[in-house]
């Protein structure tokens, strides 16, 4: 083990899969020897020369490249530098690079990686801090991974790159500096698993990204008040471990979903939905959501600490429920 923050761990992640395979490279604004806007590539222009290409300001080039090149046989990694800007190239996403290997009859092969920072907390204003995974697990053909640790930022890139799809691989902004454990050289954790990082037995709280430190930090407030959490960590959106939560609200018979993002359409609905169709009887209480309201993030940091979803409105939730 190594100690890493959650930025180097990505780029370790990143380095390992390009020692191991020449078909696998970098590209995006400002990744070259400037090592990115949050400086996750530090380091891979000159450890890897040809191989971590800055692009011009044009999120439409970047991943359009991105779909051409990994349908040709290589395996791309992109950066998308806030994910605020991927509407500007959401055609080349969700009408090429989701549906071609679907429309090839499996003859076509998109193994690309779309790297892009989302979240609040650093007030960026509205157009630089929201939560839209949502958007991505909403198409067919695209797989979307959110960890929470160092440890899980590399194996799930290293599981991300090596995919044959093209999956959208989203850090939080307020993760990249935290540091923790991470297994040294190949290291790979399988898409589509949850993991449960705190094991209880009253309510179960399911939370991704930063949101699974928040749920953490409520989970410890309330066993003071002898009310038993169980924590889960979906670390992918899409696959989706359903199997984890439907086990855990058999034991706990009550959900608890935590989402950044906005409520109306956002990924803790389709939890819920998921959850009522086919673990209803299983349920004690609600299921009830903690989001972010339906307003765009505010700039002002008073107004974005009341907008953002934190531990007093987690531990609220939960005494909700009894």
């Amino acid at each position: 083990m190594k100690k890493m923050t959650y930025a180097e761990a990505i780029r370790d992640g990143m380095r390992v899969e390009m020692q191991k395979n020449p078909d696998v490279y970098i590209a995006g604004e400002d990744v070259g020897k400037f090592g990115g806007c949050f400086g996750v590539t530090t380091g891979l222009y000159d450890e890897f020369p040809g191989r971590v290409l800055d692009t011009p300001i044009s999120e439409t080039a970047i991943v359009g490249h991105a779909v051409g090149a990994a349908a040709a046989g290589l395996r791309p990694i992109v950066e998308i530098m806030f994910v605020d800007f991927m509407g500007v190239c959401m055609d080349e996403l969700f009408n090429q690079a989701a549906k071609m290997r679907y429309m090839f009859g499996g003859k076509a092969k998109v193994p690309m990686v779309v790297r892009t920072p989302c979240g609040g907390g650093m007030t960026a204003s509205a157009q630089h801090s929201q939560c839209i995974e949502a958007w991505f697990t909403h198409i067919p053909g695209i797989k979307t991974v959110m960890p929470s640790t160092p440890a899980e930022a590399k194996g799930l890139m290293a599981a991300a790159i090596r995919d044959d799809n093209p999956v959208m691989f989203i850090e939080h902004k307020q993760l990249y500096s935290i540091s923790g454990d991470v297994p040294e050289g190949e290291y790979v954790i399988p898409l589509g698993k949850a993991k449960i990082k705190r094991e209880g037995t009253d309510v179960t709280i399911v939370a991704w990204s930063w949101m699974v430190h928040k749920a953490l930090a409520a989970a410890k407030v309330l066993e003071k008040e002898g009310i038993s959490v169980e924590v889960i960590d979906l670390r992918t959106l899409v696959p989706l471990d359903k199997e984890c939560i439907l086990q855990s609200i058999t034991k706990t018979n009550r959900l608890v979903v935590v989402n950044e993002a906005v409520r109306t359409s956002g990924f803790a609905g389709e939890i819920a939905a998921i959850i009522a169709e086919e673990g209803f009887d299983l349920l004690d209480a609600p299921i009830v959501r903690v989001t972010a309201p339906d307003i765009p993030v505010p700039f002002n940091a008073k107004l974005e600490a009341v907008y953002l979803p934190n531990e007093v409105k987690i531990i609220a939730a939960v005494k909700s429920l009894f």
